[in-house]
């Protein structure tokens, strides 16, 4: 069977503000490639072109109206009503869709609407919770947020979940039943941490006598910079010749650079800000361990990234990115937010370079053989089937496209397009 998708994301390159832009972009590419004809509505910016085809992908962007937005809640309402303005003639032009994917809850009241008007089923892909990532629901923006999410889960007919973690959190938030989610791994292309920068020089970052320890991502608190700055005067204390490079941007920056004065490693620490991909690649090239200290991870993909670039990686022991490595195996743990714990593991990798070195193997063999897009796609493309297999044989269907329903529908949308 030859499956239609329309995919809902409000990130992709060029917009990316955290995880789901890499994700989308991947998992549409690799959907292509094995047949699955996807069109992806996502939101403008950067320059990027109105519509284009990537990687065999139809992509159109649409921008929010300009009218000023007193907060986020208010410009996602205006950005999902683009999402139908674009949606509703693409709908009338391409025909014969048979899945509707959304991305979160960014993109849901779009989803909703679109599923309703043209009776599709909708498989929704949750990569993280409100409650999850401030640890409860603390004020009515946020408890708005859970809402909004558990309302998704609850219109969507399949929900797809990247870690058994996440499948655990909306089971316990939002009460799903169990054989209502799957659970789908994120993936990273190997091939993409090959090119490194031209420009960029290690003794740009650190002294030749200096070891790397290297962490890239948002700066959040759940992240947990905080707890890797923390345990740098224990490595320090045992490992003095160490430069600890944070890349990336957020708006715990402030914060954070104020922590490195109070304990007076300014000239140990490095914030970059944000880097490019090939600048990325090259201080993984020289990284001695990559740390990811989250306190908060639903999957963790920057971890997968860091193994696929072949470099040591230390995790703490929390959410999805626990179930991405085997202590001891192809990385090494450390207890959720203990600066001790996570100040030992590093060291364990800079005192021996020869466990590094069998880290790195192991971990580059397993992203190699079980967190490839290819066979994601695959996973992901047999439940769009099974779920449109369950949707033509609901009884209801079989009527409104007995009653002729669709095709007057079809045929009005057209008239008005």
């Amino acid at each position: 069977m030859s499956v239609r998708v329309l995919m809902l994301s409000w990130e992709y390159p060029p917009k990316c503000v955290g995880g789901l832009a890499q994700h989308v972009y991947d998992l549409t590419a690799a959907l292509a490639e094995i047949g699955v004809d996807v069109h992806l509505i996502t939101s403008g910016g950067g320059g990027a072109p109105s519509f284009e085809r990537v990687k065999g992908v139809k992509v159109y962007r649409v921008e929010p109206y300009r009218v000023s937005s007193p907060d986020f809640v208010t410009w996602v309402a205006q950005f999902n009503v683009a999402l139908l303005e674009r949606a509703i003639p693409l709908m009338a032009e391409i025909g014969g869709v048979n899945i509707l994917h959304a991305h979160d809850w960014i993109v849901a009241y779009a989803a909703r609407a679109i599923k309703h008007a043209w009776r599709l089923p909708l498989v929704a892909t949750i990569h993280a919770t409100e409650y999850g990532r401030n640890y409860g629901l603390h004020n009515d923006i946020q408890r708005h947020i859970s809402d909004v999410e558990w309302w998704l889960t609850y219109e969507a007919w399949r929900v797809i979940c990247c870690s058994h973690y996440m499948e655990w959190e909306v089971k316990n938030i939002f009460q799903l039943p169990h054989d209502k989610i799957v659970v789908i791994p994120n993936g990273v292309n190997a091939a993409s941490f090959s090119t490194v920068s031209r420009e960029a020089r290690r003794s740009d970052y650190a002294a030749p006598d200096e070891k790397i320890v290297f962490y890239v991502g948002r700066l959040v608190r759940e992240k947990g910079v905080q707890v890797l700055l923390d345990a740098a005067p224990e490595i320090l204390a045992h490992h003095p010749q160490t430069k600890f490079v944070i890349a990336g941007k957020g708006p715990y920056m402030d914060f954070l650079k104020q922590q490195v004065m109070a304990l007076g490693i300014a000239n140990r620490v490095y914030f970059t800000g944000y880097i490019s991909d090939e600048v990325r690649n090259s201080l993984y090239s020289w990284a001695d361990v990559a740390v990811f200290p989250s306190l908060y991870e639903p999957f963790g993909i920057v971890a997968l990234e860091a193994m696929a670039a072949r470099t040591p990686v230390v995790v703490s022991d929390c959410g999805g990115i626990s179930e991405i490595v085997r202590h001891g195996e192809d990385g090494l743990k450390a207890y959720t937010g203990n600066s001790h714990s996570l100040a030992q593991n590093i060291l364990a990798i800079l005192k021996q370079p020869e466990l590094g070195e069998r880290l790195k193997k192991n971990a580059y063999q397993r992203v190699i053989s079980e967190f490839n897009w290819k066979n994601i796609a695959r996973r992901t493309a047999s439940v769009y089937r099974s779920v449109w297999d369950e949707h033509r044989s609901a009884p209801w269907v079989a009527a409104e496209r007995q009653n002729g329903v669709f095709g007057r529908f079809n045929r009005l949308l057209a008239r008005y397009s």
